[in-house]
C-alpha cells in the first residue's frame, strides 16, 4: 500500500534496512528537541527513499498546544537548521503557499503576516532605528489556483525575476503518516516543494531547476491521511494484514479523507508563529526574540 507522508523521516522509517545505499541520517537531541538530519545523496538513494537528491532536516518538539509560550531552545533548534541550509548573503523571498480559507492548509499565509520584511528598508533608515544591518527580506503570499487561475510557480518565478533573491523559501502544511507527528513536528529540505501534494492536489513543482535559485521548503504536518492511517494502525496489531484487503475496504470512498486535529486552529496559529520567528531569527540573528515580536506584532 502506498502510504502518503511528506516526511523523509517517515519514509525512511518505513525502510527496513539499517542504511541503505544513497541515503545517510543521523539524529541527536538538542534542549528537547529531536533533530533528524537525512541526506540522500545519489539515484539509489532517491529511489529506496522516494524524494530527491538533497538534504532534509526534521525538528520534532513538545507538541504546540501544550504551551502559548514560544520557547527559545525550540526556535533556536528550528532557526539554526533552516540558517544552514540558507547562502550567507543576499535577498532572501520567503512564499506562504496555501489556502487561508481552509484551516489546515492556512500555515504558508498564517507565518507570512510574521516574517519581518526588510528588502524596501533603506541600511541608513535601518541603523538610525537601531536595528543594525538588516538581510533584504521579501515576503508573497501567492494564493491558490482555483481563486487566482494563475500557477502558484508561474507568480513565484514572476517574483523571482524581479526580487533577484538569492535563494527562497517556501511555508507549506504537510500530510504525516501519524498522528503522533501532526503538530510537534517541522521539517525543512533543500529540495523544493510540490504544491498541495500533502492534500493529494499535486501541482506544477518549485525547486531550484525551475526558478532558478535554491528553493528551501518548511513545512509542518497538520493532515493525515485517512486510508494511511488505517492501514497503520491496523498492521501495528495484526502483523498478517494484507495490503490489498485493506485497499479495497477503504478505497474509493476513503482515499480522498484526510484526518486533523480537533485544535487544528490552535496548532496552525503556534506552527506559524514558531516558523516566522524562526525565519527572523535565521535571517537577523543579531536581533532579539523580543525585540523581533515588537517589530512584527
Amino acid at each position: 500500500m502506498n502510504l502518503r507522508t511528506d516526511l523523509a523521516l517517515e519514509r525512511r522509517e518505513i525502510i527496513e534496512e539499517t542504511e541503505p545505499e544513497g541515503i545517510k541520517s543521523e539524529t541527536t537531541e538538542v534542549d528537547g528537541a529531536k533533530i533528524t538530519r537525512i541526506e540522500v545523496v545519489n539515484e539509489k538513494g532517491e529511489k529506496a527513499l522516494g524524494k530527491p537528491i538533497g538534504k532534509y532536516i526534521t525538528v520534532e518538539v513538545p507538541p504546540f498546544t501544550r504551551s502559548a509560550q514560544l520557547s527559545d531552545s525550540r526556535l533556536d533548534s528550528v532557526a539554526n537548521e533552516l540558517a544552514s541550509l540558507l547562502p550567507e548573503s543576499g535577498t532572501i523571498l520567503v512564499v506562504g503557499l496555501g489556502n487561508t480559507d481552509i484551516t489546515p492548509d492556512a500555515l504558508g499565509p498564517k507565518s507570512i503576516e510574521l516574517v519581518l520584511a526588510t528588502r524596501h528598508i533603506s541600511s541608513e533608515l535601518a541603523k538610525s532605528a537601531g536595528l543594525g544591518d538588516l538581510r533584504p527580506v521579501a515576503c508573497f503570499i501567492p494564493g491558490v489556483l482555483g481563486r487566482t487561475g494563475v500557477e502558484t510557480g508561474e507568480t513565484i518565478l514572476g517574483v523571482v525575476k524581479t526580487v533577484n533573491p538569492s535563494a527562497v523559501i517556501t511555508i507549506d502544511a504537510l500530510a504525516a503518516r501519524r498522528l503522533s507527528r501532526l503538530g510537534c513536528t517541522v521539517q525543512m529540505a533543500d529540495t523544493g516543494v510540490t504544491p498541495g501534494s500533502g492534500v493529494g492536489n499535486a501541482r506544477a513543482e518549485i525547486c531550484e531547476k525551475n526558478l532558478g535559485v535554491p528553493v528551501i521548503a518548511v513545512g509542518v504536518p497538520t493532515v493525515v491521511d485517512a486510508a494511511t492511517l488505517a492501514y497503520d494502525l491496523v498492521s501495528k496489531n495484526n502483523k498478517r494484514v494484507n495490503e490489498e484487503d485493506m485497499r479495497e475496504r477503504l478505497e474509493p470512498e476513503g482515499s480522498q479523507m484526510m484526518i486533523t486535529p480537533r485544535e487544528i486552529d490552535l496548532v496552525i496559529e503556534r506552527a506559524a508563529r514558531l516558523i516566522a520567528m524562526s525565519i527572523n531569527r535565521a535571517l537577523q540573528p543579531h536581533i532579539s526574540v523580543e525585540d523581533m515580536l515588537s517589530l512584527v506584532s
